[in-house]
């Protein structure tokens, strides 16, 4: 009777950790997923800036002043490098503690 309670007991703690892992990595492809989201929302706006004003802005600011651009910059570092006028910069955009891969 003791070793079925403890295989019962055991299978319950394994069944506990899978589901710990697999919450775990769910919330891992969430947080990529919302990293794409606002480098796409930052992409887009200075392409409309491009559109509109035929050059694309020097700085994120000029992005959020006149372009209603908005992510929570408490979570994501946003590095923007424009280097021309006339070329899309370059957008990185980072969750902040996350590991580089």
């Amino acid at each position: 009777m003791l070793k079925r309670e403890v295989a019962v007991l055991l299978a319950m703690v394994l069944l506990v950790a899978a589901v710990a892992v697999l919450i775990t990595r769910i919330s891992n492809s969430q947080g990529g997923a919302e990293t794409e989201f606002v480098q796409n929302a930052v992409k887009n706006a200075a392409i409309t800036c491009y559109a509109v004003e035929g050059a694309y802005p020097d700085d994120l600011s000029y992005l959020r002043e006149n372009y209603g651009l908005a992510y929570n910059e408490n979570r994501y570092l946003v590095t923007y490098n424009a280097f021309a006028s006339n070329q899309l910069p370059e957008i990185y955009v980072m969750e902040k503690g996350a590991t580089l891969p």
